[in-house]
Parts: C-alpha cells; sequence; structure tokens
C-alpha cells in the first residue's frame, strides 16, 4: 500500500499538473470511442498497450475476457455493454485476450476448479472454445492446446457479444466495429483477427497500409464462425504474423 500511496502523490504533485487542462475536460463527462474488454489479470494494462489517453477507452475486465450470451438477468458485464453502446455510443468493441492466460489453463483443466465454484461456472462461458480445440487436434496436451484456445476463446466471445441487443442493432447497420486481439506479455505484440484468412495477425507500426486497414477491418458482416475457426494449428512454428503454440 505504501507503494500506492506514493504513486498517488507523485500522480497528484507531478502528472496532474502537467495535464490539468485535459482531466478538466474530462471532470465534465467523457465520450470514449472504444469498448475494450480484456482479462482481470494483473499484467495487462490496455492504457500502456495501446498509449491511449485518460477517457479514450470504456475498459471492461475479467477472468478470461469473457462476455456471456445475452440473458434477461442482468450482470456486470451485459449492464456495462449496454452502457457503453447504448449511452457512450461507442464505435469500436475490442476483445482482447493474452498469452499465458491463467483463465484459459482453468478452463482446460476443469477438475482444478473444486474448490473455486464461481470461477467454474463463470469459465463455462468457454466451454465452446474448448471442445472446438479437443475435437480439432485431438491427443495434443493443454499446453500445446493454450495459445489455440486463448484465440478460439476470443472468436468465442465476439460471438456472444453479437447477442447483445444494441451490440446487434449496431452491428446491423454498420455503427459499431467488432475486433478480436490477442496480447503476447513476452514479446509486446498484438494480434488481430484478420476474418478474412481466419488469422491473427501481428499488428505492426511498420505495417504497409493496405495490410493495416486489412487487420482493421470489422467483424460486422462476418458470421462465418461457428465454432469450428480455423485456429492456428498447435503443431505450426510461430511465425512474424501469426499468434500459434510453439
Amino acid at each position: 500500500m505504501r507503494k500506492l500511496l506514493k504513486g498517488v502523490k507523485r500522480f497528484q504533485e507531478e502528472v496532474f499538473p502537467e495535464r490539468e487542462g485535459l482531466f478538466q475536460e474530462l471532470a465534465c463527462g467523457q465520450s470514449p470511442r472504444i469498448l475494450f474488454i480484456t482479462c482481470a489479470d494483473s499484467r495487462i494494462d490496455p492504457n500502456l498497450i495501446t498509449q491511449a489517453e485518460p477517457g479514450e477507452l470504456f475498459i471492461c475486465r475479467n477472468a478470461g475476457n469473457i462476455v456471456p450470451p445475452h440473458m434477461d438477468t442482468t450482470g456486470g458485464m451485459t449492464a456495462s455493454i449496454e452502457y457503453a453502446v447504448a449511452a457512450l455510443g461507442v464505435r469500436h468493441i475490442v476483445i482482447c485476450g493474452h498469452s499465458d492466460c491463467g483463465a484459459m489453463k482453468a478452463a482446460l483443466q476443469p477438475e482444478s476448479l473444486v474448490d473455486f465454484p464461481h470461477v467454474k461456472d463463470w469459465l463455462g462461458h468457454t466451454s465452446s472454445a474448448v471442445r472446438v480445440l479437443k475435437e480439432k487436434y485431438p491427443g495434443k496436451s493443454n499446453s500445446q492446446l493454450l495459445d489455440p484456445l486463448i484465440q478460439e476463446n476470443v472468436l468465442q466471445q465476439m460471438m456472444h457479444i453479437r447477442t447483445h441487443p444494441y451490440v446487434a442493432a449496431k452491428l446491423a447497420t454498420n455503427k459499431i466495429k467488432l475486433h478480436g486481439w490477442v496480447y503476447d506479455i513476452k514479446t509486446g505484440s498484438v494480434f488481430a483477427h484478420n476474418p478474412a484468412n481466419g488469422i491473427f495477425e501481428d499488428v505492426r507500426v511498420d505495417l504497409p497500409d493496405e495490410i493495416a486497414s486489412r487487420l482493421a477491418h470489422d467483424h460486422s458482416h462476418d458470421h462465418s464462425h461457428d465454432g469450428g475457426h480455423d485456429t492456428v494449428d498447435p503443431a505450426m512454428p510461430q511465425g512474424s504474423h501469426t499468434f500459434a503454440a510453439e
């Protein structure tokens, strides 16, 4: 706690005065353009990864970057998504998984969750992604399936968020764009799902404009993923433009 308090003091004395104009604007309201859904893992910092300013991202975090399918029962994710899309009018939704995800490790070993009933129930929202990978790659170890599952889970949650009424309406009218990302903690790389080829491709600052534009392609009209998406083969060596298991 002492470190946190020192951080607050430094923010108030050094950082805030330099950015006071920005905070004066933010004090009157927010107008983020992006809903960023990611894992609660302490190693993931959306603003640091994207270099976004305060007020630019509306961030929702939970174990496994999960979006439950829409239900009549109110939940924190459902309410936050509804508010971001309908009230704040975000124009982009990013669902971002990450390497070495503990939630995905647990999803591959549900027997390890006997003492964590709420976590087990929550990770039930990843069950389709787990089943897809085990069906496609029988005999592969959990360690071999981890990276492909991280990708497949992002795609699964992208399917789930389409069931939310306001999201469905905005996608249907092309007023919102949906993106699937995976962040590699070790290298700092970010991989964006390209619906044209089904691959998570490395988003690099030096990408040619035409490739960058393709990676930014929205999933507004891409309904092809039915739980059997061609994720990267766990046996495939890692390349410079894909996020695959080693």
